[in-house]
């Protein structure tokens, strides 16, 4: 049995948020890029048996057990490692803002990537996935401003780093790209460029954002 934590990764997506964690907890990884999972059939299957739905980041842990969605591993690793660094603890006075925006970022902004990048797998009507990509791409933006609204300075909870950081500093990088956050989220660009020089995962974002 591996004593190394095995994620399967595709470079610049959401597996840049748990890999950066595992950097920044020391923990032994081992990297699984499986490819483009929209334009490879055999990534897909490599996967499938891991993870019904085949997406990344999938992870399985030293013991065998496999985890998926971004947040569950970010709790999970929390309570694995003892560490309440990247997780305010249960008595934290931040814990309730963090897991309010944690669980917003990926059942609300995370979607419009997994709907609007690849539209064709949603929308059968020839000539309609631009129009579907662009109303889902507005509605980020809308979900966008409401993260804005609620975030701190200069982290996201305001005096402590934390995981959000990180979903900011990768998931900025996406849809609708840094420059848009500059002008229109510009609390949010500031905590995403604190956390890209951040020392613990500084190298894990350039290696999944080197044009970038």
């Amino acid at each position: 049995m591996s004593q190394a934590y095995v994620l399967y990764a595709n470079p610049g997506w959401g597996s840049a948020i748990v890999e950066a964690q595992l950097a920044h907890y020391g923990l032994p990884m081992q990297l699984v890029d499986v490819g483009n999972l929209f334009e490879s059939a055999p990534a897909r299957e490599r996967l499938l048996p891991l993870n019904p739905v085949v997406q990344v980041p999938t992870l399985v842990l030293p013991d065998g057990r496999v985890m998926t969605e971004s947040a569950a591993i970010t709790l999970l690793l929390a309570d694995l490692t003892g560490r309440d660094d990247l997780v305010p603890g249960p008595a934290a006075p931040e814990r309730a803002v963090f897991l309010r925006w944690l669980v917003f970022l990926v059942a609300n902004v995370y979607p419009t990537f997994t709907y609007a990048d690849d539209p064709t797998r949603f929308v059968k009507t020839a000539g309609a996935e631009q129009a579907f990509r662009a109303e889902v791409d507005a509605y980020a933006q809308r979900l966008w401003r409401a993260v804005e609204a609620a975030a701190g300075a200069p982290h996201f909870l305001g005096a402590r780093l934390s995981a959000l950081d990180l979903y900011v500093a990768v998931m900025t990088r996406w849809r609708p790209r840094r420059a848009w956050f500059a002008e229109h989220a510009p609390k949010l660009h500031a905590c995403a460029q604190r956390a890209d020089a951040d020392p613990h995962w500084a190298a894990v974002l350039a290696r999944n954002f080197p044009l970038s």
